[in-house]
């Protein structure tokens, strides 16, 4: 009879992220904006000074013709006024030469600065990339365990876009905008006061306007950046998982939590260009109602002969009032394009703050000194540092009285009382003592969350220890520089991962200097030869989609010859072979226990049959080691490794 019971979902309807106290205090809009301009002319000292005032001229002139108009008009209405023709045409070609010769200016620099803004902003947009890349690479492994991926996905890409935006159009246009708006309100206060003002009363009708629209527009944009960043991260983790959607027919519930995902961001989205497409048509009509508000202010202040309040002395005249009405709808479009242009920066502002966000998460922090190095014997028999590979390595330690220290790298270690917890108050590791001398083999097995992977996440130094002391060689681990120490260590992963390449530039991974006959050792030693040489281009065959083109194990092969290559002292093994049928497992087996000759071995396992030779094999139960000992004598204390072995644990 077939169960009932619906599927667990994989995600519920809200795609969250675990808080993680290192992520970087987030910036007000303002202190952003500030930080991105410095950033920028941090980047480009000169080219980005030239722009501006490339774009500055631009906007000034696009003024000029207001200026011009007025001369005009009032050289015609004194030439009219006195009767004489004579002098009006050549006052008026002169204008216009002038003015053609501001406009060519005005086109040279308007190609200076749009050529500059290309090589400015996909310059600045390649450098965000590096820092933001450059910087995840020093992320701790906690930071990628607690955020999803398909959200830091979206830094590189939507985040990135709307920064792209904002520099490559809404800046440049918010500049030319606010320029000619204030070069024109100067230009109306030169020719009268009196219609200026009429022009400020519009002026405040717009920001009310802009204010009440607009703060509404801009808080749902920020909000669909997020929205958008929390869909991509879900759209990852089906893409992903999708086998495990096919085999628990979970389709119905994954287009649920995905509908729910994509309506919270239409509601974001849609109220942000609902709020976007309403500010711009009521700017235009407020710019309208101004240009007849002036034009009949004008008209009036004509008729009654009212004497004209400027900063010029000009008489109030025709020749002001059809300028002004010139610049009144240039004065309002500009208004109106500058309101425009606020979506767009604070849209590109909140991608950009999420970009400066993850700029701003704390790195690794590695307060080690202890370095690995090559070495070889000195005739006393004592280390010596050398540059060339001569596979004896030791720790250099550098002490406070100048003097420098070598010790062999032999794998001994040893954790002493350790206590470990991934949330504060919740420990998961509690007083865990154990040693691995040089060359021992050292199982760890127990039930799903005992604590066997967190030992060798602590070992790598992937997290802290909250109490306690790991020493390696004699030395503490806090002392010895991460990549040092990871350098030492080979890990296979229960989960395996291949980059996009060929197979031996896979397997070469693990050691980039490797010539191919020692990648192809490697391969050999780790049973991963005989299936190689039978793809279509052998070693040359290239890979993507994390190997999809191999099975499991054969993934896992090649995980494992990676670290073959490194030929490191320490080996850690977590479930190494857990994917690997029984009879490759039979020769991935011989392959591993040459590997693991002369190398102190950290296993973690499910079949304790992988087991049976280890040196030491600990049994833990929910952070505690429980029972030590080899093969033999835990099943003679007849205890949990005993019912494990026997299956009587699963039974009870």
């Amino acid at each position: 009879m077939r169960s009932t019971a619906r599927c667990i979902p994989l995600r519920t309807r809200q795609v969250t992220t675990m808080p993680n106290k290192g992520t970087a205090k987030r910036l007000a809009p303002k202190g952003v904006l500030g930080r991105l301009i410095r950033t920028l002319f941090g980047f480009y000292p000169v080219l980005l000074p030239v722009t501006v005032a490339c774009i500055l001229f631009n906007a000034v002139v696009s003024s000029v013709p207001s200026i011009f108009m007025q001369n005009v008009i009032a050289a015609v209405e004194q030439s009219w006024q006195s009767g004489d023709w004579s002098a009006v045409s050549g006052r008026i070609l002169g204008l216009v030469a002038l003015l053609a010769v501001f406009y060519v200016l005005s086109l040279a620099a308007g190609v200076v600065y749009t050529q500059l803004m290309a090589v400015i902003t996909q310059g600045s947009l390649e450098k965000m990339r590096e820092k933001m890349f450059n910087g995840m690479q020093d992320l701790p492994i906690r930071y990628f365990d607690t955020h999803n991926h398909g959200d830091i996905m979206s830094y590189y890409t939507n985040d990135i876009d709307t920064l792209r935006q904002m520099i490559s159009q809404s800046f440049p246009q918010l500049l030319i905008s606010a320029v000619t708006v204030i070069t024109v309100f100067g230009i109306m206060l030169y020719y009268s006061i009196w219609l200026a003002a009429v022009v400020v009363l519009g002026v405040v009708c717009m920001v009310l306007v802009v204010r009440r629209i607009g703060g509404g527009s801009a808080k749902y944009f920020v909000r669909q950046q997020q929205a958008l960043g929390r869909t991509e991260g879900y759209i990852e983790e089906m893409m992903n998982g999708q086998k495990v959607v096919k085999v628990f027919c979970h389709e119905q519930e994954a287009k649920r939590a995905f509908d729910a995902i994509n309506d919270a961001l239409f509601s974001d989205a849609e109220k942000a260009n609902r709020y976007a497409n309403m500010l711009m048509p009521i700017l235009n009509n407020i710019g309208n109602v101004l240009y007849v508000v002036v034009a009949l202010a004008g008209g009036i202040l004509l008729l009654s002969g009212a004497p004209n309040l400027s900063i010029s002395g000009l008489a109030f005249s025709i020749s002001i009032v059809v300028p002004f009405l010139n610049m009144t709808k240039q004065f309002s479009g500009n208004v109106s394009q500058v309101s425009n242009q606020i979506n767009s920066i604070v849209m590109g502002l909140a991608g950009t703050q999420r970009i400066f966000a993850l700029i701003d998460e704390q790195p690794e922090t590695d307060e080690g000194y202890v370095t690995l190095v090559n070495a070889k014997e000195g005739a006393d028999g004592t280390l010596e540092e050398c540059a060339a590979r001569t596979n004896v390595w030791a720790w250099k330690h550098p002490h406070g009285d100048g003097t420098t220290t070598y010790t062999r790298l032999t794998g001994d270690v040893r954790l002493f009382d350790v206590d470990f917890a991934y949330e504060e108050g919740k420990t998961v590791l509690h007083d865990v003592t154990l040693y691995a001398k040089p060359g021992q083999k050292v199982a760890f097995v127990g039930s799903t969350g005992a604590g066997k992977t967190t030992i060798t996440n602590l070992i790598n130094r992937f997290y802290d220890i909250a109490d306690g002391k790991i020493r390696y060689d004699g030395i503490n681990i806090n002392k010895i520089k991460k990549a040092d120490l990871r350098r030492s260590l080979g890990v296979v992963l229960q989960d395996t991962n291949l980059f996009t390449g060929t197979v031996m530039d896979n397997i070469r991974y693990g050691r980039l200097d490797a010539c191919d006959e020692e990648c192809i050792a490697a391969a050999k030693l780790a049973g991963a030869h005989d299936f190689i040489t039978r793809l279509p281009q052998g070693y040359d065959t290239p890979l993507s989609g994390n190997g999809a083109s191999l099975s499991q194990g054969q993934r896992q092969l090649l995980a494992i010859a990676r670290a073959a290559v490194a030929d490191p002292p320490v080996m850690i093994l977590d479930e190494a072979t857990s994917s690997i049928d029984t009879r490759t497992e039979a020769i991935v087996q011989r392959g591993m226990d040459a590997l693991m000759t002369g190398r102190t071995v950290f296993v973690i396992a499910h079949r304790l049959s992988t087991v049976k030779n280890a040196d030491a094999i600990m049994v833990l139960d929910h952070g505690r080691i429980i029972e030590r000992g080899t093969h033999d004598e835990l099943l003679a204390l007849k205890g949990t490794y005993y019912q494990l072995y026997t299956g009587a644990l699963e039974l009870d």
